[in-house]
This record gives C-alpha cells, structure tokens and sequence, in this order.
C-alpha cells in the first residue's frame, strides 16, 4: 500500500532551489560592472552550497547519498531509451536520466566557481587569465543548458509517472511504500544553511 511519504530532506530541497536561485542571479548579472558585487556574493553562495552538496552527498539521507543514484551507462542508456516507449521505470529518488544531470551540474558548478574564485582572488598569472575567464563563460553557457535539459526531463517524468517531481522538492514528500521513507528531515541543518547565506549576503554587500 503505498502512501505519502517522506523522500527529500530540508537540507537537499533548500540547497537544490538555492543553488537554482544563485546561479540564475550570478548568470543574469555576470555582464554588468554594476552588478559585480552581486555576481560576487552570489558566485560565493553558489559554491558554498556545491561543497555542502558534495559532503551532504557521502552522509546525507538515503536518497540525498550520490550512492543512491549512482547508475551504471548501460543503465542510464536503457532508461533513456525507454522514455519514448513510455515504459521508463518509475524510481523514488533519482532516476538514471536526473542523476547524469545532477553530477553534470555539480561538476560543471565545481569548474565556475573554481574558476571565478581563482579570477576574483587574482590568484593565477597574467599568462592563464584570459583561459580561465573563457573557461568561467563557456562551463557557466554549458551548465544553462543542462539546467534546460533537466527541467525538460523533470517535465517529461512527471508526465509519464503521473507525479509532480518539481513539487515534490518542495515538500519533501513523494507516494510510496511506508519502509522506504527517510526517517529524519534535519530541518534545523537547512535553517543554519538559509542563516549563513542571508549573514554572508548583507555582510559582502554592506
């Protein structure tokens, strides 16, 4: 008998819409000297949120663990090919096609902030800044598009499974068997997360 139950945790739904906020903000003000210090701040908050993401992703909650949904290419290969027969297996948490996206956005979200903070902090040479700005442009351009592609397989798998996955980031909650749901929600953790970023933004902005 399935029921409502709980999937996602605090910290994972206030880390995935802060981390979509951070960088549609930093990508909207990233041609504008003034808007730099925004960029800037935001830039911060977004890879401050990919290092929590990294750590939540080895000790967070079942379905948060990169474990849960790490996926093998013939397995990602077959749930792709399934999508058009309309007979894609339905997965609680991530499913093979989310999972490349998501280790697609942490990776290229580790080359943007890498490569800002090197470029802010005048870090590097004379000799490698024009390549790494050129890296910040073209990972930031890619990582929109995988950002496009997600949403459109989050729309494509709600419609097929009959769920709101957008939704169900929101609450946490998702239909399934009672002895598969997580059982703590760490609410306290993602109200320190939301804390820290409000404290850094009037701080770097004052």
């Amino acid at each position: 008998m399935q029921e409502r139950i709980l999937v996602w945790d605090w910290p994972t739904r206030v880390f995935h819409w802060s981390f979509a906020l951070s960088f549609a903000g930093a990508y909207l003000t990233a041609e504008s000297e003034r808007y730099r210090d925004i960029h800037l701040a935001l830039g911060y908050i977004f890879a401050g949120l990919l290092v929590f993401r990294v750590i939540w992703g080895f000790i967070g909650t079942s379905y948060a663990r990169f474990s849960s949904f790490s996926f093998k290419p013939n397995a990602v290969l077959s749930y792709l090919q399934s999508l058009p027969k309309g007979q894609a297996q339905h997965f609680l948490g991530h499913n093979p096609a989310g999972a490349v996206a998501i280790f697609l956005l942490l990776g290229l979200g580790l080359l943007i902030s890498f490569s800002g903070i090197v470029l802010d902090r005048e870090l590097a040479s004379t000799n490698w800044e024009d390549l790494l700005a050129e890296t910040h442009e073209w990972s930031a351009n890619l990582m929109l598009f995988v950002v496009f592609a997600h949403i459109a397989g989050v729309l494509i798998s709600s419609y097929l499974h009959r769920e709101n996955l957008a939704k169900s980031m929101l609450t946490g909650f998702k239909q399934g068997q009672p002895q598969v749901a997580i059982s703590r929600s760490f609410l306290w953790l993602s109200l320190v997360m939301l804390l820290a970023i409000l404290v850094f933004l009037v701080t770097y902005l004052s």
